[in-house]
């Protein structure tokens, strides 16, 4: 009997249904990678320019069929933690999604003098605020992918650590080390959205994940 129990993760994820959402999710995980590292090459030897801004404003959209693909791929495997750090992390990258469109697409383009008179009341709290919620939603959603060995650790930990970072020194001036933010979090989400592809499939299962069944 025990030969005929599947594991639900591995059900979900040989449907047709979940490969297609799978493979839409990563190739939108992709595409966010790309448009978040190779403006921030870019900048590293530019600075900010408008045709560095457009694709930064956008990117944080096509993450967020990356993230939703990421936790049906988990399953059961993640647990009410893995619930819950879904939620937060879903409403901080919009938030911060919102913050980063108007930061690249309107306020990049009015004057110092402008800006300044425009952040003003609880504009400035409202953007701490988006990206504190996304900070931690980022952190709790790596830890779950961490503690879930569903996909690979490396980026699990990166989303863990280095996307919280991301929300809070991307405020910073241009540097080197905001450029370099940028490329490494673009890696990490490109290098998710590959694994997620590879096991759209349901032909990978990792140990973490059949051993939880077991």
């Amino acid at each position: 009997m025990s030969s005929s129990i599947t594991s639900p993760t591995s059900t979900s994820a040989s449907s047709p249904a979940s490969a297609f959402t799978f493979r839409a999710g990563a190739l939108c995980g992709l595409l966010s990678g790309l448009l978040i590292a190779l403006p921030g090459l870019v900048e590293a030897f530019t600075g900010e320019t408008s045709a560095t801004s457009v694709p930064l404003a956008l990117s944080t959209a096509f993450a967020l069929p990356l993230l939703t693909a990421l936790h049906r791929r988990q399953g059961p495997v993640g647990g009410r933690f893995g619930e819950v750090a879904h939620a937060v992390n879903l409403v901080g990258l919009g938030l911060f999604g919102g913050a980063a469109f108007a930061a690249n697409l309107v306020l990049f383009y009015f004057d110092d003098a402008v800006i300044e008179e425009t952040l003003t009341g609880p504009t400035i709290p409202a953007l701490v605020g988006s990206a504190a919620v996304f900070a931690v939603g980022c952190a709790l959603f790596g830890a779950g992918m961490v503690r879930a060995h569903v996909l690979p650790t490396i980026p699990s930990w990166g989303y863990a650590v280095v996307l919280p970072l991301f929300a809070f020194l991307t405020s910073l001036p241009d540097s080197l080390l905001t450029s370099a933010l940028h490329v490494l979090v673009g890696v990490i989400l490109m290098w998710l959205a590959a694994a997620l592809w590879r096991t759209a499939g349901g032909n990978e299962h990792p140990a973490g994940v059949m051993g939880a069944y077991r």
